[in-house]
């Protein structure tokens, strides 16, 4: 396992340890005579197992007899590697026939957070906001198509030319998309968001200086008061986990309904019903999409409707659904600032009814929204709430706002990191008549507070 962005995992090393103990072999004639191995082991082991019998038997002790059936198989193969070096061509077959072959060691490194293959030649990984380039790689196209295959089959979807796009997901919720040829030029790709089974809960936030205590506080009773809130932020921003963070503050005894496109957030309520949408099949029918599961859910008498991410026509019937009763209800958007978050809802919302007129949607936008909190990954991989931003009304035709805290960037240390500092606008929320009739009374200091991170 890696324990830091410096390291490796054992079998990311392997090749070269082998290489140092014995410099007369090349490190290509290495890898090619324990590639060709694994293949010839793993087309006769298809040939002698029989799959019906062990689908019968336990996960961990079919593991052990085909790890006993490779030994026996390796035995009659004549081949230079070492013993630890059959080991390693035996597990790495193990991977084949029960994981994802060489994605295998990747997908147990916690450390991770995206995989990135580009073509059977690389494959590269993010840790900590940074990427880098592996040592891991596919034995040909035809290889990681194989991999492909097993991946979106087990959700029942399809890819090849037809079809040449997929989303999927894997079994501990990771989010999936593939694209193959014709459209991706150079060969199949891939790309593997990870699903942290660690979910972060409010204190870890503010432990990681993704936000001061403060914003925490406010944002803890938005929440319990019952507000609209939209998390807005960029491509790995961090915020299906500010998200995730934000329902903690949520009552147990309320009945949530979650809506999204993968299911991602881990709601630790004990009511929480949820919903995930559906692609159309081969012939372009049954499709269900965010919005028709919307309207649906509004039937299924929710305290709280949780959509894991706007992004079309959903976007009209939720403003509507928070300004008819469902108060507290989250989402997030891709957008880089507020007031874009809010151009990107007059969008989605036109596109749900061409001949509504824009006073009308900017209406229902002030009308429906209390607070946008804008999440950012910066340079150096770090995530911020970078603005905390209250929705104040409509005047006019202009949707108005106002900054409550804000991270203001100082700079870059020598050693890469991002220095800033959060900051306190001074502005007392209008909101805050909401909270106190909640119940909830914060301390006024917090919106004189800076720290600097």
């Amino acid at each position: 396992m890696v324990t830091d962005k410096g390291q490796r995992s054992s079998r990311e090393t392997t090749w070269e340890d082998r290489l140092l103990k014995n410099p007369f072999r090349s490190r290509n004639a290495l890898k090619s005579e324990c590639q060709q191995l694994k293949f010839t082991l793993h087309r006769k082991l298809l040939e002698k197992i029989n799959y019906d019998a062990l689908a019968t038997i336990e996960d961990q002790r079919v593991r052990n007899e085909i790890r006993q059936a490779l030994v026996t198989l390796m035995e009659d193969e004549p081949t230079l590697l070492s013993g630890p070096e059959k080991q390693q061509v035996c597990e790495e077959v193990l991977d084949e026939v029960f994981g994802l072959g060489p994605l295998e060691a990747l997908l147990q490194d916690s450390t991770i957070s995206d995989i990135l293959v580009n073509t059977h030649k690389a494959v590269y990984v993010e840790r900590q906001g940074v990427l880098e380039l592996t040592g891991v790689t596919f034995r040909d196209d035809a290889h990681l198509m194989h991999i492909i295959d097993k991946i979106v089959s087990q959700v029942g979807r399809r890819i090849d030319e037809s079809t040449p796009m997929v989303d999927a997901r894997l079994r501990d919720g990771s989010r999936v998309n593939a694209i193959i040829p014709p459209l991706a030029v150079d060969g199949p790709l891939l790309s593997i968001r990870r699903f942290s089974t660690d979910k972060l809960m409010p204190s870890d936030l503010v432990e990681r200086k993704t936000m001061t205590p403060g914003i925490m506080a406010l944002l803890e009773g938005a929440v319990r008061a019952r507000l609209n809130i939209i998390v807005s932020g960029g491509t790995g921003a961090g915020k299906t986990t500010l998200l995730n963070a934000l329902s903690a503050f949520i009552s147990p005894r309320e009945r949530i309904v979650t809506i999204e496109d993968a299911a991602e957030l881990q709601l630790k309520q004990p009511h929480v019903v949820r919903l995930e949408t559906r692609p159309a099949n081969l012939e372009g029918q049954g499709a269900v999409r965010q919005r028709e599961l919307l309207i649906n859910s509004l039937r299924m008498r929710p305290d709280r409707i949780i959509i894991g991410e706007v992004r079309g026509e959903e976007a009209l019937d939720m403003l509507q659904a928070m300004n008819t009763g469902h108060d507290g209800s989250l989402t997030t958007i891709h957008a880089n600032s507020p007031r874009d978050a809010l151009s990107r809802l007059e969008v989605m919302v036109s596109l749900a009814n061409g001949n509504m007129q824009l006073h009308a949607i900017r209406q229902q936008v002030a009308s429906a929204v209390h607070l946008v909190v804008q999440a950012a990954r910066l340079s150096d991989g770090s995530r911020r709430v970078v603005n905390l931003t209250e929705i104040t009304g409509l005047e006019g035709d202009i949707i108005t706002s106002q900054d409550i805290f804000v991270f203001e960037k100082m700079g870059v240390t020598p050693e890469g990191r991002v220095a800033g500092r959060f900051a306190a606008t001074g502005v007392r929320p209008k909101f805050m008549d909401k909270l106190s009739s909640a119940g909830i009374e914060l301390p006024g200091d917090i919106f004189d507070e800076v720290l600097e991170v």
